[in-house]
């Protein structure tokens, strides 16, 4: 059965660990808009020239970019059986505009998942992230910490911490985003499909947790 979803949630809180797994189990593409907007500005498509303009002049990229994305991706082959939207919406006018989009597309919402934490352990997870800028590779110094603390084990590079991994940016991050996604949440919570799920435990756990709540729909 194909179902069309959005994962909502704060950043840290599991998102894309979850994304990758249900897309793998419901046989459903991951859209991200961080990778389509990646994407686009490698390519020099249209909306990405106009995105990279955009970043390029330190602000967000807006909407009718971010949902023109959107709307190229749900025509796409791959998203006629089913999508997981995984950092869109982020607002309630980007929302309103994935209803009108699904709608003229004969299309409607099944689920809508919501992961949520305490933001320090959100700051606890995120603060302890290390990247190898070589590689990619990520760790955590609590839940995948490196064999040689600070050393990369595929590559033996030097492990860093990025910048927003810092705990005063990572609550000034939260801030901005309960701002922003407060009215996105109201709006969805009375869809029958609006499952709010913890996102404390290991990512299996969580895992477990979202597909049940999916068959209660």
């Amino acid at each position: 059965m194909a179902l069309n979803i959005v994962l909502l949630g704060p950043p840290g809180v599991g998102k894309g660990t979850q994304a990758k797994r249900l897309s793998q189990v419901l046989g459903i593409p991951q859209i991200s808009t961080g990778d389509m907007l990646r994407a686009a500005v490698a390519q020099g498509t249209p909306l990405g020239q106009k995105a990279r303009a955009q970043m390029e002049s330190g602000g967000l990229v807006s909407d009718d970019v971010v949902i023109g994305l959107i709307r190229e991706r749900l025509q796409a082959p791959d998203a006629q059986t089913g999508f997981l939207l995984d950092g869109f919406p982020r607002t309630r006018a980007q929302a309103e505009a994935l209803d009108e989009m699904l709608a003229g597309m004969g299309k409607r919402l099944d689920a809508v998942l919501h992961l949520t934490l305490e933001d320090e352990e959100i700051v606890r997870r995120l603060s302890g992230r290390r990247l190898c800028p070589s590689c990619g590779a990520i760790f955590h110094g609590v839940y995948n910490p490196p064999k040689a603390e600070g050393i990369c084990d595929h590559c033996g590079g030097e492990l860093v911490q990025r910048a927003d991994d810092q705990p005063e940016v990572i609550r000034e991050r939260l801030r901005v985003y309960a701002e922003q996604t407060e009215p996105l949440v109201d709006y969805y919570r009375q869809l029958p499909g609006y499952r709010r799920i913890s996102a404390e435990g290991r990512p299996e756990q969580v895992e477990a947790l979202l597909l049940r709540a999916l068959k209660r729909d």
